[in-house]
């Protein structure tokens, strides 16, 4: 089985012995997930930044 990695360093899609795991995003199975992994990414964020279930701005007392 492959598996993919995204760097964030070189903006591209590696296999297993790429850079440093710090600098990139992943496994993922297939390197057209790889590719899309900031796109998977900001769709995540938006997805919990507008969960109900979570909200930052409440103060309690």
């Amino acid at each position: 089985m492959s598996e993919f990695w995204y760097c964030l360093k070189h903006h591209a899609v590696e296999g297993r012995d790429g850079c440093k795991n710090a600098d990139r995003l992943g496994p993922y199975p297939s390197e057209a997930e790889a590719a899309r992994a900031l796109e998977k990414t900001q769709e995540r964020n938006e997805e919990w930044d507008n969960d109900p279930r979570w909200n930052d701005d409440v103060v309690e007392d």
